[in-house]
């Protein structure tokens, strides 16, 4: 069984930064490619970032330039370094972990096995 827990969200005026974090514990599988997702009130869960287990990454477009994802094998850590925050990046943001190794970076929550209980992140204007 895996765990993820998120932290480092907050409130922030736009234009702000923000940097979250998602700690990984339990049993593992190697390095898995792990991800950032978020889902804004009556909106559907929308991928936002991840990194695969060889480093690549890929983000959704409105985040590109404004986001970065990195990981920390070494503590089982992923981060969400957020900049340039606008009001509609509001949203619980959610880790999400997939069970085994592997090079795709995939932005479909339905192929991820383990997730998170979120965290907020309110960007007011």
């Amino acid at each position: 069984q895996v765990q993820l827990v998120e932290s480092g969200g907050g409130m922030v005026q736009a234009g702000g930064s923000l940097r979250l974090s998602c700690a990984a514990s339990g049993r593992t599988f190697g390095i898995p490619p792990m991800a950032w997702f978020r889902q804004a009130p009556a909106m559907e869960r929308e991928f936002v970032a991840v990194i695969s287990s060889v480093g690549t990454t890929r983000y959704v477009e409105s985040v590109k330039g404004r986001f970065i994802i990195s990981r920390d094998n070494t503590k089982n850590m992923v981060y969400l370094q957020m900049n340039s925050l606008r009001p509609e990046d509001t949203a619980v943001y959610y880790c999400a972990a997939k069970n085994t190794y592997s090079t795709a970076a995939s932005s479909q929550s339905d192929t991820y096995q383990h997730w998170g209980q979120g965290t907020q992140v309110t960007v007011s204007s």
